[in-house]
């Protein structure tokens, strides 16, 4: 590493008079790494994450701070609340003299930079969020479970297992290491401070998300056993256009790869919906709750509704994981509707879609039909969508069907097999359709 590469640190004040320690390294395009509450320390950073800080700071002007209660920040200030963490956020912006930035996050750092971006659209023009959460419920699982109850004890034990819980035990001599950076980056006080009702776990984005104007990235581990697949699913389906993608990254080896082709991208991704919607022939995906009403009467309405809002978040984030779009306008009650170019796209997606209503204990009806569609504002139409949709109602929960042509479209390049279900009457159509049902696995 050479010493032009060496970060420089400097120190920025906030609106109440905490000194804020940060570092930059690095020309070109602005680039703000959020830190991870109170895990941060500009300089242990950049030494224990080389993979990723310095490969960073060859593309783009990489600026990193550390929140106030860590690193070389104040540490006898550990107000952790939202309020206190975007002060923070705003100091070094004004500091390091950012504009039309691009902010990154990974977990805590996550709805930090979601409340800044909501906050300050005009400065942040896109966000990469990397294992990221919303509400503190997110973490109500087994392993957030163990984490709450090690705080407070022997710091060794909870840093070390804080590190096999995020990194997993495939690279033991990197969680060692990330655990001594836990420890050097801040007192176990001020962890029980910051993980309080008073910090971290009242912080609640989710209100935040529909306003976030930046464009969007979201990352998720598929193995995170901190945070599941489904708390970056419903991240990514509530801010505005995001993208997300599903990754095999716990040490975030690939991440710089990762934001730099993001960043790169043409104006492709500023495109509204309308302009992304294909016109002429596109493959359709209908979705539908099987027996949804028997499930209402046995949820109870509120309940349901709650269920089925969660997973149409995950159905649209899997649908934009898979290259398609879902048609926001369109009104299907508990139903989604979307567009591919790809059949083998579409049938991933649907299979997907099928697995995530299983997750949910909210099994589906699946179906596919390509045909030619009308685009009009943020909706299509057309008989082939009708197809669809009549398609998707003969499948059992959980099935995928598809018809003839998406099979004929599908059938050398998509994995799967297909098993046939023979010509089927749909209700509205002249002509009988010949239908499919998809397998996982080749034939």
């Amino acid at each position: 590493m050479s010493a032009a590469m060496e970060p420089r640190i400097q120190y920025a004040k906030t609106g109440d008079g905490v000194d804020i320690a940060f570092a930059t390294a690095g020309d070109g395009p602005p680039l703000l790494v959020v830190p991870n509450g109170p895990f941060s320390h500009v300089q242990a950073t950049w030494e224990t994450y080389a993979h990723v800080y310095p490969p960073l700071a060859e593309r783009f002007h990489l600026v990193w701070y550390d929140s106030r209660g860590s690193g070389l920040s104040d540490r006898e200030a550990i107000d952790f609340s939202m309020d206190a963490m975007v002060r923070d956020a705003e100091a070094v912006v004004e500091g390091a003299e950012l504009t039309g930035l691009a902010m990154v996050a990974y977990y805590d750092a996550v709805p930090i930079a979601v409340t800044y971006a909501a906050i300050h659209p005009e400065k942040v023009s896109c966000l990469v969020l990397a294992d990221g959460w919303m509400k503190g419920s997110d973490w109500d699982h087994d392993s957030g479970v163990v984490l709450r109850a090690l705080r407070g004890g022997d710091w060794t034990v909870y840093s070390e297992t804080y590190a096999r819980l995020r990194l997993g035990f495939d690279n033991q001599e990197f969680a060692a290491q990330f655990a001594a950076y836990v420890r050097e980056c801040v007192e176990p006080q001020a962890v029980l401070s910051a993980y309080s009702s008073q910090g971290i776990d009242a912080w609640d984005v989710s209100a935040l998300l529909p306003r976030v104007t930046a464009h969007t990235l979201v990352v998720h581990n598929r193995k995170n056993r901190l945070l599941p697949v489904q708390a970056g699913q419903r991240l990514a389906a509530r801010i505005p256009d995001a993208r997300f993608q599903v990754v095999d990254d716990r040490g975030y080896e690939k991440l710089p790869g990762i934001i730099a082709g993001f960043l790169g991208e043409s104006d492709e991704i500023s495109k509204p919906i309308s302009e992304r919607i294909p016109s002429g022939t596109a493959i359709i995906l209908f979705t539908d709750i099987a027996d949804s009403t028997a499930l209402t009467e046995r949820l109870g309405d509120a309940s349901f509704r709650a269920k089925a809002r969660d997973l149409d978040g995950s159905l649209r984030a899997v649908i934009r994981e898979n290259g398609g779009t879902a048609i926001e306008g369109k009104l299907l009650g508990d139903g989604v509707l979307a567009v591919f170019t790809s059949a083998r796209q579409a049938i991933e997606a649907a299979l997907a879609c099928g697995r995530s209503g299983d997750d949910a204990s909210l099994p589906l009806h699946l179906g596919l039909h390509a045909g030619d569609v009308i685009r009009e504002a943020d909706n299509v139409y057309g008989g082939a969508v009708n197809i669809a949709s009549r398609i998707s109602g003969l499948s059992a929960p959980g099935e995928v069907l598809v018809s003839e042509t998406v099979r004929s479209l599908a059938r050398t390049s998509a994995g799967v097999s297909f098993e046939d279900r023979g010509e089927q009457a749909l209700k509205g159509v002249g002509e009988a359709v010949r239908v499919w049902a998809v397998r996982e696995g080749g034939a």
